[in-house]
């Protein structure tokens, strides 16, 4: 199997894979498995698959996140359009032109597969196209709040019924509530800890700054911004649809941060600048990836989501 082979045939690449007709290096496990594909004219692939007998099924009734009961994983496969919500999510950044996504070759409701992206370092000019890029990104926007394809974020349901708005009071219901809903059911958040979130969600307007839907990443802590062997920085893994420009650039800092984000936040502001007061809310767009994390992992983010609650209502 060659590209030009794929390309017209991508539906038969579980057959090659399961009979063992192309070279696959693991990579890691995480919520998929994921592996580099090597075809017979060396081009490689970068593939992901949900693991058979899967333990990562989301936790909670998937109710509490996104309706549809049967969005839920089995182990007869992976939830009913993740990985297609994937390929929606990488097909509609990569369409704005503005920063490097790769090219989805296949998608399978049990797999992903698209172009390699060869790792690299991260230097100074880098960091600054890659600024200028998610600012062009940004401002390339969203006909509405949400997206037209049911979203995942990592194991769990992203509601992405579209929306008019405002951004306030969507980011409430949809990116807040639900995760805290399920936090809160499963353990990871106290009583005073949900009591703390449910404070912001109820006076968001006091922290919030309205803007237009923006075309956003969605999910974009620093393990989804790869530095390519090319020189720039590429956008992976996305939970795209749209929202707040804001949230891009407040998750970037979660986690240790990505490399040279003084760097990439002071190219991004020189091509559109931001609001202002933008660092004081850059707790509040942080908090939606904070209670995925609880709702998803548990209460080993409990100090995080608190962390950033209390920073929010001090103001």
């Amino acid at each position: 199997m060659d590209m030009a082979y794929l390309r017209a045939h991508p539906e038969h690449l579980p057959t090659f894979l399961t009979h063992q007709r192309i070279r696959e290096t693991p990579l890691r496990r995480g919520v998929s498995s994921a592996a580099r594909l090597t075809l017979d004219d060396g081009v490689s692939l970068f593939a992901k698959s949900w693991p058979s007998g899967s333990d990562h099924a989301p936790p909670g009734p998937a109710a509490a996140a996104d309706g549809p009961a049967d969005r839920t994983a089995s182990a007869a496969g992976a939830p009913d359009g993740f990985f297609a919500a994937e390929a929606a999510g990488l097909r509609w950044l990569r369409g704005a032109g503005a920063v490097a996504v790769p090219e989805v070759i296949v998608a399978l409701p049990n797999l992903i597969a698209m172009e390699w992206v060869e790792p690299g370092d991260v230097g100074q000019s880098a960091a600054e196209t890659f600024g200028r890029g998610l600012a062009a990104l940004h401002r390339s926007g969203a006909e509405t709040f949400g997206a037209p394809w049911a979203g995942w974020i990592g194991p769990l349901p992203l509601d992405n019924t579209p929306s008019d708005g405002p951004w306030c009071s969507w980011f409430a219901e949809r990116r807040l509530l639900p995760y805290l809903r399920i936090s809160a059911d499963q353990g990871a958040l106290s009583g005073a800890d949900t009591a703390l979130v449910e404070e912001i969600i109820k006076t968001i307007d006091r922290y919030g700054v309205e803007e237009p839907p923006a075309r956003i990443h969605g999910d974009l802590w620093p393990g989804n911004l790869l530095w390519g062997a090319d020189g720039r920085g590429w956008l992976v893994d996305p939970a795209a649809h749209g929202g707040h420009r804001e949230t891009d650039l407040a998750t970037m800092s979660l986690f240790g941060g990505v490399e040279r984000l003084d760097v990439i936040l002071g190219a991004y502001r020189a091509e559109w600048p931001l609001a202002d007061g933008w660092q004081r809310r850059v707790p509040l767009h942080q908090l939606h990836l904070l209670l995925v994390h609880t709702a998803a992992f548990g209460a080993g983010f409990r100090g995080a989501v608190v962390s950033a609650a209390q920073a929010i209502l001090r103001g």
